[in-house]
C-alpha cells in the first residue's frame, strides 16, 4: 500500500484532548493510510477524550502499569479516536501518525492488543465487552479499586456475548465495570432500528441488574458529570452509560451518513473535512 503524507500534526500542551483537534488527528491517519471507519471513530470522540483527561489513571503515565485502569475498546474499528488520544498520552509519535495503515506499521484498523494502550484485540463485535468483564472480575477478586470502561456499539449490542456478559457482570455485583454504548444510531449495513431494533436501552440494562444513566455523547461536561454520578451509585452494581451520539460528528458531511462507515477520503474530501473542522482557517 502507497502511504500518502498528510500535515504533520504538532503537539502543544492547550491542545490536550481538544476534541477537534482528535478529530484531525483521525482525519490525517485516515487519508495517510486510505483507511475507513472515520465517521465511527468521530462518534467516540469526546467519550474518549473525557475518559483520558478526567478519569483513567496510568501510573507514571504508562500504559501496561499494574495498576492502571482499562479502556477496552470492544468496537475496535473506532480506533483511530484512541490512537489520537494515545498520541495526545505521548504513546504514540509523529511516525505512528504519518505511518498510519502502512506496511509494517504497528498501528491496524482495529484494536489490537499487541499495542501498549490497547487492552483488547476487538473488530469481532460483542467480544471485547466479554474480555472486560473477565478482566473487572479479575481486579474485583484482588480487592483493588482500579476501574474497567468497556466501549460498545450500539448494533455491537445485537451480539449474545454482550448480554451474557451483562449477566455476569450483574451476578457477580462487578461495580468496577461501566459499560459506556456509543448510541449514534447506526451500524454498517444500515440504521440500527432497520437492522434490530433494541428497544429502550437504559430499561434493558437496568434489568440486567446495571445502574444506567443517558448523556449527550457530546457534550463533554455532561459527560464527565454522568460517569462521577454512576460510579457515585449503588454499591455491588455494574454502570452503564447510554451515550446519545452522532455518527460522523464534526465535519457536517458526514454526519449520519452511513456511507462514511466505509468511504475512504481522496484530496478534495479531505481538504473539505479539515476546512470544516477549523472554518477560520486556523489548524492549532
Amino acid at each position: 500500500m502507497t502511504m500518502r503524507t498528510a500535515p504533520k500534526v504538532s503537539k502543544s500542551s492547550n491542545r490536550q484532548f481538544n476534541p477537534t483537534h482528535l478529530r484531525r488527528m483521525v482525519l490525517e491517519m485516515a487519508y495517510a493510510g486510505s483507511t475507513v471507519h472515520i465517521a465511527c471513530a468521530f462518534s467516540i470522540i469526546e467519550l474518549v477524550s473525557v475518559l483520558y483527561r478526567n478519569h483513567l489513571n496510568y501510573p507514571g503515565n504508562n500504559p501496561s502499569a499494574e495498576g492502571r485502569d482499562y479502556l477496552v475498546l470492544s468496537k475496535g474499528h473506532g480506533v483511530m479516536a484512541q490512537y489520537a488520544c494515545m498520541y495526545e498520552m505521548g504513546w504514540l509519535n509523529d511516525s505512528h501518525i504519518q505511518g498510519y495503515f502502512a506496511d509494517g506499521s504497528e498501528l491496524k484498523g482495529l484494536s489490537d492488543s499487541r499495542v501498549p494502550g490497547l487492552e483488547v484485540t476487538s473488530g469481532s463485535l460483542g467480544h471485547g465487552f466479554s474480555v472486560g468483564v473477565g478482566i473487572a472480575k479479575g481486579l474485583q477478586l484482588k480487592s483493588n479499586d482500579q476501574k474497567v470502561y468497556a466501549i460498545t456499539g450500539d448494533g455491537e449490542l445485537n451480539e449474545g456475548t454482550i448480554w451474557e456478559g451483562a449477566l455476569f457482570a450483574a451476578h457477580h455485583q462487578m461495580d468496577n465495570l461501566m459499560l459506556i454504548v456509543d448510541k449514534n444510531n447506526f451500524q454498517a449495513m444500515g440504521t440500527t432500528d432497520d437492522v434490530l431494533g433494541m428497544g429502550d436501552l437504559s430499561a434493558k440494562f437496568r434489568s440486567f441488574g446495571f445502574e444506567t444513566l443517558e448523556v449527550d455523547g457530546h457534550d463533554e461536561a455532561a459527560i464527565d458529570l454522568a460517569i462521577h454520578q454512576l460510579w457515585d451509585t449503588s454499591v455491588g452494581k455494574p454502570k452503564a452509560l447510554i451515550a446519545h451520539t452522532v455518527k460522523g460528528k464534526g465535519v457536517p458531511f458526514m454526519e449520519a451518513d452511513n456511507r462514511w462507515h466505509y468511504t475512504r477520503l481522496d484530496a478534495q474530501t479531505f481538504a473539505d473535512a479539515i476546512n470544516s473542522l477549523y472554518p477560520k482557517g486556523d489548524c492549532y
